[in-house]
């Protein structure tokens, strides 16, 4: 076991089925904790549960949930709460990307991502809220993105699902500060998995972007070890995390110094 342990505590986790939602109900169940897998698809979670069980003897629950759907996200949270008791962590994982120009952008992909990265996410923040302020305990956790404070050319609308997102978890955080509920907010760079293949179909981006790419074992690890050593905003790496404090106080030196890197989408 690595990290601290998180002895029976449960651990929800939007999209659990694959990337970096994959390897941390892993790293949950390896730390001793029990996670609980949300995503659609049944298949998925199925053999992750599994793998979960034959290494580390801990049952994995798994419930099929599409986050766009307002009224299915009631009634999983719903039905997971009467089945498991006190749920102690939800992970905000579920999103997508479609990186394209404004100009070639569909409406419907912008609707989608605005559906899934930020109302899903707001949707289940709100059917778990109202049962951690009853037990007095609770921590959320958000998974954002670094595209949450530097946006760049072909993800424009990806990086106002991740910013809408930030300010939604910053707002949050200030509504429960009298209470025993912790929010934190993970801004990950590029990781290597298939978020990106799905995002941008021509392949060249996480070409360009290949050095920089982020283990997702490594991700999943520091996530889940915000649950023992809870922090406001955990930012990966820490250089891209300077990097885009120094974009927001100074935007218009940046895009004149990086802006050819910047716009390698």
């Amino acid at each position: 076991m690595t990290g601290k342990a998180l002895t029976k505590e449960l651990v929800v986790i939007t999209g659990a089925s694959s990337g970096i939602g994959k390897e941390m109900a892993i790293e949950v169940a390896n730390r001793g904790g029990v996670p609980i897998l949300l995503a659609r698809s049944e298949e998925k979670m199925a053999a992750i549960s599994d793998q979960i069980y034959l290494s580390t003897n801990i049952i994995a629950p798994y419930y099929i949930l599409d986050v766009s759907n307002n009224k299915e996200v009631k009634k999983v949270f719903d039905t997971i709460i009467e089945k498991h008791g006190t749920i102690n962590v939800l992970i905000n994982n579920a999103g997508f990307a479609v990186f394209d120009s404004v100009l070639n952008a569909s409406m419907e992909d912008a609707e989608d991502m605005f559906q899934v990265n930020v109302l899903g996410t707001i949707a289940c923040t709100k059917a778990i809220l109202p049962h951690m302020l009853k037990n007095k305990s609770g921590h959320i956790i958000f998974v954002a993105s670094q595209a949450a404070k530097l946006s760049t050319p072909k993800a424009s609308v990806y990086a106002a699902t991740k910013h809408a997102l930030l300010g939604f978890a910053n707002g949050l955080r200030m509504e429960v500060h009298d209470d025993p509920i912790t929010i934190s907010v993970v801004n990950p760079g590029p990781i290597r998995t298939g978020f990106l293949e799905a995002a941008d179909k021509t392949g060249n981006y996480q070409k360009s972007v290949e050095k920089f790419l982020l283990d997702a074992n490594d991700v999943a690890k520091k996530t889940i070890q915000l649950i023992a050593r809870p922090r406001r905003e955990l930012n990966l790496p820490l250089w891209m995390g300077v990097g885009s404090m120094v974009y927001q106080l100074f935007p218009q030196i940046v895009e004149r110094i990086a802006g050819k890197q910047l716009r390698q989408k």
